[in-house]
């Protein structure tokens, strides 16, 4: 079977960052790997993993297809280095590139997917734009909200999410994996109907 496309959760490697807001991405991933393992028409194997990168095969026997779920290595703001080197030599596209990433002006339990457009002040998505040479893919941007205090937003993302805030992390975690599903079967727009339901 053929790649169909690449699913790619940001964040940054090792235990300090566990639960950390700037890694909604790798929690999504974690959560889309949970779950596959559950159900016995998704097949999750790990195909790869570098110094730069972590590649699993997700597996859809009777869709006939594969995509590629990944996590950088690199740290948050050299992300474009793992997705070059994954997207070189194989003819996937950017459509079907989908990056997963926090986002602080959304709030958390909300997600938003779009096609393009800016930055947002993401040095993950800078990265990526900056090494594929075009901002033409496709984000989930995963709500994590903005300090209520105005603190610094750069201080803000690394922190841990609060005791409070873990059941509904847990929610937006399980409606992005679920999300992430829908990209996959049915594409963009059918995944923002979704989101919006």
């Amino acid at each position: 079977m053929s790649i169909k496309g690449i699913i790619c959760g940001l964040g940054n490697p090792g235990p300090r960052y566990a639960m950390t807001r700037h890694n909604a991405g790798f929690m999504t991933i974690d959560k889309i790997i949970e779950k596959a393992g559950n159900n016995p028409a998704e097949n999750i194997r790990l195909k790869k993993q570098t110094d730069t990168y972590i590649l699993w095969e997700w597996e859809f026997p009777n869709d006939y297809e594969t995509w590629f779920l990944v996590k950088p290595l690199t740290f948050m703001n050299r992300s474009g280095r793992a997705i070059s080197k994954i997207l070189s030599g194989k003819n996937i596209d950017y459509d079907k590139l989908l990056i997963i990433h926090d986002e602080v002006d959304i709030d958390l339990g909300k997600l938003r997917i779009k096609m393009a457009g800016g930055l947002a002040g993401h040095n993950g998505l800078r990265s990526i734009s900056n090494d594929i040479g075009t901002r033409d893919f496709v984000r989930l941007r995963f709500g994590v909200g903005r300090p209520d205090d105005g603190s610094d937003l750069a201080q803000y993302v690394l922190t841990k999410f609060a005791p409070d805030e873990l059941s509904l992390l847990e929610e937006t975690l399980d409606k992005a994996a679920r999300a992430v599903n829908v990209f996959r079967k049915d594409g963009l727009e059918k995944t923002r109907d979704f989101l919006s339901a």
